[in-house]
């Protein structure tokens, strides 16, 4: 799932990236990349804290969502992909039937996109994104 991202930088400091839509989640770095690698991680621990309370997990919004909150003036917006599927539970296997040309396209989608890394990937990541919109 992508979760947008604003990074601040103050003189004299390191990078630092707030999550908007994960409340509480911050991170930092010496620089961007490692202030976008770190921010990951923060997210990592930050879901495993809200699947150890039961919380509802938190879906990513637009940058558009959020860019008139003034916490977040002058920052640089940026997109991270975060994979919450190891956080929706354990997996369970089941038959689904598609037309074979679309099961086709989404193979042929998956193999040019490794960030999906299989069909079932794809297939929870869609239905993620059609249900964080509705």
């Amino acid at each position: 799932m992508k979760f947008p991202v604003v990074i601040h930088k103050d003189p004299d400091s390191d990078y630092g990236v707030t999550v908007p839509d994960v409340a509480g989640c911050f991170s930092g770095g010496e620089t961007v990349e490692q202030a976008l690698d770190n921010v990951l991680e923060a997210l990592s621990l930050h879901f495993e804290a809200l699947v150890a309370d039961g919380e509802l997990l938190p879906h990513g919004q637009s940058i558009d969502a959020h860019m008139s909150n003034p916490d977040y003036a002058h920052g640089v917006w940026a997109v991270v992909d975060f994979d919450v599927t190891p956080y929706l539970g354990k997996s369970v296997r089941f038959n689904a039937t598609l037309p074979e040309h679309l099961l086709q396209r989404i193979d042929d989608y998956v193999k040019r996109h490794p960030e999906q890394k299989s069909r079932s990937g794809f297939l929870a990541s869609a239905a993620l994104r059609v249900l964080a919109s509705a």
